[in-house]
This record gives C-alpha cells, structure tokens and sequence, in this order.
C-alpha cells in the first residue's frame, strides 16, 4: 500500500501521522506506558508480546499485511519537538528509558534463514549492534565519534547543504548534534543503494537514540537562539528522513519518533538484567524452579502417555511369553516334534 504511519511525540505525546491499511490505531486521548513502547512496535509488526497490552489505542488490523520496516528514532532532551500533527496523538505515561531488544531478537529467531537488517545505534555513546544485511549494508556507516567528525568534514556532508544559523563548525557540541543528522542522512543513503532489502520479505528494525539536542541545551541553555535552531533544524531532519526511508520501503514502514525531556530512570540493559536475576538466584533458600513456560503441559502429556503406553506393551508381551505352550505356540517346538515322529 502507499500509506505508511509516522509517530512523534510532542510534550510526551505519542502522534500517530499516517498509517498504512494494516495497522489501525483508534482516536482518543489513552495514555501509552513509556515501557510499552516496545510491546507497541512489535505489535504493528505482527509478533506476540508475553504480557497483552491492554491499551485501547491499538486495534487489531490486517494480520496478513505487516510493516516491512520499523524505523524508531528517541530524541532526549525535549518535551516537544514542533513536528506537524495533524492525526491521533497519544499522551506518554511514565517515561522510562527502553529498547527494541525483544523485537531484534523476535526478528533475528524467526528470519534467521532470510535477509533482516537489524540496526541499533546510539552516536553519541558510541554504541551499535547489527544483525544479519545490516553488516553489509552499513559497513560504510560512521559509528565513532571519531568517524562522525571526520564524516563531517567530507565534501558530501550535510554542512554543504544545512543552513546552520547560530551553530558553529568549531565547537564540540555543536558537531556532535550535526553529525546524528549525517548518521540519518547516511542511513538512507546507503539503504538507497541495496534497495532490494527494502523489497524482500523479511522485516527490518532500526532503532535509533539522539542525545545531540540534550547536549546543545546543556552548553546554550533551552531559551537560546541555538538551542531553538537545533530544534528547528532536527525537526526537518526527521520529517526528511522519515519520508526517505517511507519511500524506500513503498510506503509499507513504520517511522516513530520519541522525544523525552529526561528519562525516569536509568536504562537497564541486559547485560546488567542478567547478573541481578544470577543475584537473585543465589538470594533463593528453597532453590524453586522457574515458572514453568505453555509448552510445558504439551511435553508432559506427550512422555506421560509414551511411558503408560510403552509400560502396557511390555506388561502384555511379558505376560504372554510367560504363559505360551511351547509344544503349541512355538513353530521350533512343532518342528521338532514332527521330526522325532517320522524317525
């Protein structure tokens, strides 16, 4: 189809923009849990979620006809970014940080045969984390901030090309914001190039965290002219952006954005989830097991009703070797038999 949504947030709003036939998002104010987020991106994609997401703002659409392409963009630092909303727009409750982890793994166990790109890319903590295409498709891909300065000062940049305003070349922060702008900018870019990912059936994930802005208001202060450029400047970059990557993938992607003015709480990834539950384990005096998961009635019928089967067959053959007339029911004793008669 040639619709496709775009989601912004503006004063801890979840907007949606557009959407495509597949997924239906309901009007009305019903305020969105900031750790559902990523319950709500794997939804529209089409994949389970463990706990159900009893919100009333996403309705169950065409589950035959999912996004190809999930682009999120979290921008940190601002409550309101002044995005054009002109659909349904949801307020954001508890703004806690989060990630796409569940839905790249969902993507990578489920595709793991076919071509997915998956990318997660924080610049400014230098952090990445590809999967599958994506190696391939974003080697090129500045991911240091030594790279994105260097990028920067390359004669195709975006500097040629954005009208900076109060923004400086020469200073730190301001370049650390303009070179999020050429991470976009690049990431379309390249995607342009291996356009047939885009066409196949496997579906991407792009997952994308901007800390640029939150670092211009801390140099400048939030009522400075840069500070409002900044704002200004990153607002075109998306709503560009955006439409790149809509357009690559046929109008059959998923572009959010999340702007948060500061999270809750400090991000817990996985690697720090996964010694708590070893602390956990060791803090358990009666060594209880897990809970057990759906499959596991399943696998217990099975072996029962295999042992109670395998049980009765060797009681049956048992009891029937024991009581056998070999002079009767044994062709050996039979032919033995006939043999001693006819010497």
């Amino acid at each position: 189809s040639s619709f496709g949504f775009f989601l912004g947030v503006c004063g801890d709003e979840f907007s949606v923009l557009r959407s495509p036939q597949s997924v239906v998002f309901r009007d009305g104010s019903w305020p969105i849990p900031g750790e559902r987020i990523p319950d709500v991106a794997a939804l529209t994609m089409g994949f389970s979620v463990e706990d159900d997401l009893s919100w009333p703002g996403l309705a169950v659409g065409d589950l035959f006809h999912r996004p190809r392409a999930t682009v999120l963009v979290t921008v940190k630092g601002v409550d309101k970014l002044a995005l054009p909303v002109k659909g349904i727009s949801y307020p954001i409750e508890n703004a806690v940080p989060f990630s796409l982890d569940s839905v790249a793994n969902a993507i990578h166990t489920l595709f793991s045969e076919e071509t997915p790109v998956v990318l997660q890319l924080a610049p400014s903590e230098e952090r990445v984390y590809m999967v599958g295409k994506a190696n391939s498709v974003f080697e090129d891909l500045s991911v240091t901030l030594r790279q994105l300065r260097n990028r920067l000062f390359q004669d195709n940049s975006i500097l040629s090309s954005l009208p900076l305003n109060s923004l400086s070349r020469n200073n730190e922060v301001d370049l650390l914001f303009l070179s999020e702008l050429q991470v976009l900018h690049d990431i379309a870019s390249l995607l342009s190039r291996h356009k047939h990912l885009a066409k196949d059936h496997s579906p991407d994930l792009y997952s994308l965290e901007l800390a640029g802005l939150e670092e211009v208001g801390k140099r400048y202060g939030e009522d400075s002219q840069q500070f409002k450029d900044a704002s200004q400047i990153l607002v075109d970059s998306l709503q560009k952006f955006s439409d790149e990557m809509f357009n690559l993938y046929s109008g059959n992607a998923v572009v959010e954005v999340v702007a948060v003015k500061t999270f809750n709480s400090p991000l817990t990834r996985k690697t720090r989830s996964i010694l708590q539950s070893s602390e956990s384990e060791t803090e358990n005096p009666y060594n209880l097991a897990y809970p057990y998961n759906y499959n596991y009635s399943v696998i217990f019928n099975i072996i029962l009703w295999m042992m109670i089967g395998l049980a009765l067959a060797v009681i049956v053959i048992s009891y029937n070797l024991w009581n056998m007339d070999p002079g009767y029911d044994s062709i050996i004793y039979r032919m033995t038999n006939q043999k001693i008669r006819m010497d």
